[in-house]
């Protein structure tokens, strides 16, 4: 069933949670890794973190993540992840937070990627996701000439990161175990 704009409860407050909000399920190779780069990332630690698992809950933007460790099921070149922020001013200051941690990978001002004129930069987690955070400033009739040459794999993607080497995960709870290696639940 899709949802139309009218039946979305409004988001007022950090206070607040807005609803719907998005849930996203990612297979890691290696959850130490994962959870250190989106504790970085997001700037605030894991809400659940279980052997083979782990899950954010963030309110805004209102997002439900959550990580489970089977390497085998990594898969790359799906696409992106991203944020849209309000104004250039929330941008400038996701972008002084992940330079300052060193996770940007690419920066663009000015970019019209995906027929949008956008500021943006990227960060790249542990497995190869790429996540853009941008400003929107308007709609455009075109991409830049280097989203549309031979070499460029799609448009909004900036250069494949360097293979990190695998890391055997350790025990990072109780031992408890929330979900399967596999099972598909978040």
């Amino acid at each position: 069933m899709l949802l139309k704009e009218e039946t979305m409860t409004p988001y007022n407050s950090a206070s607040e949670v807005a609803f719907p909000r998005m849930h996203i399920s990612l297979y890691v190779s290696n959850l130490i890794e994962t959870v250190n780069f989106y504790t970085a990332f997001f700037g605030k630690p894991a809400e659940k973190v279980k052997t083979g698992y782990a899950k954010y809950v963030l309110e805004s933007p209102a997002l439900v993540i959550s990580f489970i460790e089977n390497p085998e099921r990594v898969q790359s070149n799906f696409g992106h992840l991203g944020f849209q922020v309000e104004t250039p001013e929330i941008l400038e200051q996701f972008r002084a937070q992940a330079a300052g941690l060193r996770l940007i990978t690419k920066e663009e001002t000015g970019t019209a990627c995906c027929f949008a004129v956008q500021d943006k930069f990227w960060v790249t987690d542990p497995d190869g996701v790429q996540w853009e955070v941008y400003y929107f400033h308007a709609n455009a009739e075109f991409n830049d000439p280097h989203y549309t040459e031979a070499s460029a794999a799609a448009c909004c993607l900036p250069p494949e990161p360097a293979q990190k080497p695998k890391v055997k995960l350790s025990d990072l709870s109780d031992g408890a175990t929330s979900c399967t290696p596999g099972s598909g639940c978040c």
